[in-house]
């Protein structure tokens, strides 16, 4: 079985689009490969800066031959349509087709036979799809040519290996101007290049498994797992030999992986002056600007010394390399030490004021709007969060967005909080106010550690329920995978910092308390309320369903009404899912799906509801008795459960229910011929769901 091996070589491909297009090469050629009844039986994919390549394992030789059958007209059809159907068919007369009972009629069909495909036919002409298909973010035309490619394309390799022979080149040409008069094509062919700089030669592939090798011999790592573990090895070893490590940093190691071909490893030297900045502007400016890694001692304090990666290795051992990288760190350091400077000539107080010549939405006011909203806001958590205190919770997040009109955050934006906490304990502010600023924009994302001390969790509550409730009170709610201002990411936040720390904070007061201060823009503030509170349903969904809770439970709790506290709420969705898990409890949602339909049909063909109380004195069978009482012990029982919200003992009790349901179900018959006896009947059915709807609306759950 032949091994298959393509190689698209071009300009630089930008680090960020690189995983994805070697994902995107693997996945639009298995699919056409599959198609065709062609797949392989292993697939591996490299990439560097220059190019893209994917290896295929175990293709057959051949496509199989198929039958393509064509449905034509009906047997006795008008000559036109029969004329019509065989022109389309290729064929000459309706004795080369067969003629069928479809069930509907005779019909007749033409019957193709045709042959299957070579590998490399097919090859071939799969590639030139994908070529022409394929995904770029962003793509470009060069030098005049129609096609289009992520930077000018330069070669193709694309070879077919079968044991034992020579690799032979697949008949691709991908034409790059097909508009014009005298079309031409990019042939593909045998060969690649090697490294730029160091090995720019042409290098004849002798074979497949051989490939990585040749281009290594050539300063090509074409495996970039391969690339970003020599990084991180030569990083380790110089930064160990100054009793230092490197401050670990994946999304770092990935972009610098994308950079290079041949990674050349070196350590630069950060002057002792620049040493008294923040620890985050060092590190800031080295990563962001500059694609260096930060060094660190034991005790994780950012040490004067950083790493660097190169693609090029040079006569003089790096040393140009590394004086050239600390000069534009040396100038990069000097701006933020000015600004730095400047920063703490005013206090972060006296920025509060500057807020208001920032818009945060033209709807909804300034920065400084949004901040005196925030200490409102922080007024009212502070009563559910245990340990904030009401004039440190309003300090906090009257000062949480100060430090966007500093010098430094105007620099560094990605800065904004640290840099609030640094500017707040050099003027004197309490440190609990200090890292409050600091970490009230947490979580930043899924992997971001939420706040937990009593500050943080008001200044991080106060600002995104304060975005959530402005955006939805000037109706600029998430739309379809439109989410411009980050809503999505916003509840979820807060629905975070509540079940992480276990927080029983109401939602509906807070909110009540936003939506109040922002009347002119909210003018129904009811609609407002109970659309933040559905929106929050539907987030804590796809918050639970990650740890393998069903969504459905959630809706089923949520449809009770009235309830906003998300501890309490997902205690009980989780002792539901529980009891559905079991044999009682999933015997008992049929019995309650039997139950409220039943009810259902009748009350609307009656056009009556039977929600009365039953009348015990009518009861005829003994099941009738046994299951009223069943509801009456379980219902005084379940009561005081659920007020102190023991959901687990009351899905307990609710266990206990089955076997007179099921006794009722099979010896009882509710619609007989007696029409008072009917409707006590239907009654009791009615009570059923009406006990089982205490817990949650069980006509909500699905499966």
């Amino acid at each position: 079985m032949p091994d298959f091996l393509v190689e698209l070589f071009s300009e630089e491909i930008p680090a960020r689009m690189q995983a994805q297009a070697a994902l995107d090469l693997h996945r639009l050629t298995e699919a056409k490969l599959a198609a065709l009844d062609l797949a392989g039986t292993g697939a591996r994919t490299y990439v560097t800066p220059r190019r893209l390549a994917l290896v295929i394992e175990g293709l057959p030789e051949r496509q199989p031959d198929r039958v393509v059958e064509v449905k034509g007209p009906r047997v006795g059809a008008p000559d036109q349509a029969i004329a019509g159907f065989l022109r389309s068919a290729g064929l000459a007369s309706l004795d080369q087709t067969e003629i069928r009972d479809t069930g509907k009629g005779n019909f007749h069909f033409a019957i193709n036979r045709v042959a299957g495909q070579s590998i490399e036919t097919a090859l071939a002409q799969i590639l030139v799809e994908v070529l022409d298909g394929f995904p770029w973010p962003k793509s470009m035309r060069w030098g005049g040519h129609s096609v289009r490619w992520v930077r000018p394309l330069h070669n193709i390799l694309a070879i077919l290996e079968r044991e034992g022979a020579e690799p032979r080149v697949v008949p691709l040409a991908w034409a790059l101007d097909r508009a014009s008069a005298t079309p031409s094509s990019l042939d593909a062919n045998g060969v690649t290049y090697g490294h730029r700089f160091m090995a720019p030669a042409r290098i004849e592939v002798t074979g497949i498994a051989a490939y990585p090798a040749l281009l290594r011999a050539a300063k090509v790592v074409v495996d970039p797992v391969e690339r970003k573990q020599m990084i991180l090895a030569a990083g380790a070893r110089l930064a160990a030999a100054e009793g230092l490590r490197v401050k670990p940093d994946d999304a770092l190691l990935d972009e610098v992986a994308g950079l290079v071909e041949w990674p050349v490893v070196r350590m630069g030297r950060i002057e002792p002056r620049f040493m008294g900045l923040p620890g985050e502007v060092l590190t800031t400016s080295m990563r962001t600007h500059q694609k260096y890694f930060a060094c660190e001692t034991g005790d994780g304090k950012v040490a004067p010394f950083f790493i660097v990666v190169g693609n090029n290795e040079t006569s003089d051992g790096g040393a140009q390399m590394v004086a050239g990288n600390e000069r534009v760190l040396r100038a990069r350091l000097s701006d933020a030490q000015f600004f730095w400077d400047l920063d703490r000539k005013s206090s972060l107080a006296s920025r509060v004021e500057k807020l208001k010549e920032r818009v945060f939405h033209a709807k909804l006011g300034s920065v400084h709007d949004k901040v005196e909203r925030m200490v409102v806001l922080a007024s009212v958590l502070v009563d559910f969060v245990p340990g904030a205190e009401m004039a440190a919770a309003q300090r906090a997040a009257l000062l949480a967005k100060a430090d966007l009109s500093s010098a430094l955050v105007g620099e560094f934006p990605e800065l904004q909080g640290i840099m609030g906490r640094y500017l707040a304990l050099n003027d004197g502010e309490k440190p609990a106010i200090a890292d409050a600023i600091a970490r009230h924009y947490a979580p930043a994302g899924l992997n971001d550690a939420t706040p937990s001390a009593p500050l943080d969790m008001v200044a991080a509550l106060a600002d995104k329920l304060d975005t959530l409730i402005g955006f939805f009170a000037i109706d600029e709610k998430p739309t379809g995978s439109k989410d411009p201002f980050a809503l999505r990411r916003a509840a979820l936040g807060v629905i975070r910092i509540v079940l992480d720390n276990g927080l029983r904070l109401p939602l509906l007061p807070v909110i009540r308390a936003g939506v109040a201060l922002l009347t002119a823009q909210a003018p129904d503030a009811a609609a407002v309320e109970a659309g933040l509170l559905d929106f929050f349903a539907d987030r804590l969904k796809v918050a639970l369903r990650e740890q393998g809770v069903r969504h459905d439970l959630v809706s089923a709790v949520f449809a009770l009404g009235g309830e906003d506290d998300l501890v309490r709420l997902v205690a009980r969705v989780r002792a539901l899912q529980g009891f559905l898990g079991t044999d009682d409890g999933a015997n008992l949602l049929v019995a309650y799906r039997r139950a409220s339909k039943i009810v259902a049909i009748e009350e609307k063909k009656d056009g009556l509801a039977y929600r009365d109380a039953v009348d015990r004195a009518a009861f005829e069978q003994p099941e009738e008795s046994a299951l009223v009482e069943a509801l009456d012990e379980i219902d005084r029982a379940a009561r005081p459960l659920l007020l102190a919200e023991d959901f687990a003992g009351t899905m307990a009790q609710l266990a206990r229910l089955r076997r007179p349901v099921d006794a009722f179900f099979e010896r009882v018959t509710v619609n007989v011929a007696v029409p008072e006896l009917r409707k006590n009947r239907l009654r009791l059915l009615a009570q059923i769901w009406m006990t089982l709807n205490r817990v949650a609306d069980f006509s909500k759950i699905e499966g």
